[in-house]
């Protein structure tokens, strides 16, 4: 039986074979960032201008087409999808170390019910999700007068 080399185990397994078997019980909530559960995901900026609100929104390692924004109800819903799978096999086609990852993740924002769809800018770079949401004026409420009318 052929071994992997003491390199080939260490990129594959780290420093031991067990470092990642016991860091998952020692540190759950570091092994736990480590596969992007909810830890870390979505982390968001929100800065004000005098116009409007800019949002920048961390998505590392999600493709722009599996993330979407929608508008309803007032309500801004972010939502990111990913799925990975780190297969490694040995020479002969074996698995040494199989991991997948499938999840959604996703943060809603109250922009008002004033706000439209087509007034809201999204653009998505470099892992960042850059989104622009206008300030709407406020309209003065009028008070208007009603009278009862008094009979007599």
């Amino acid at each position: 039986m052929l071994l992997p080399s003491a390199n080939v185990m260490n990129s594959i397994f780290g420093e031991s074979l067990f470092d990642d078997f016991f860091e998952d019980f020692a540190r759950p909530m570091r092994t736990a960032s480590r596969y992007n559960t909810a830890t870390g995901i979505m982390r968001t900026d929100v800065k004000e201008s005098d116009t409007g609100y800019e949002l920048d929104i961390d998505l590392p390692g999600y493709k722009k087409e599996n993330v979407k924004a929608e508008l309803k109800n007032g309500y801004l819903t972010i939502q990111a999808k990913t799925s990975q799978n780190n297969d490694q096999k040995d020479e002969n086609g074996k698995y040494i170390r199989r991991e997948r990852y499938y999840g959604t993740c996703s943060r809603s924002f109250y922009v008002g019910e004033e706000i439209r769809q087509e007034d809201i800018k999204a653009r998505f770079e470099d892992g960042i999700l850059r989104v622009s949401v206008p300030k709407k004026e406020e309209k003065p409420v009028i008070e208007e007068i009603k009278y009862i009318p008094i009979e007599g």
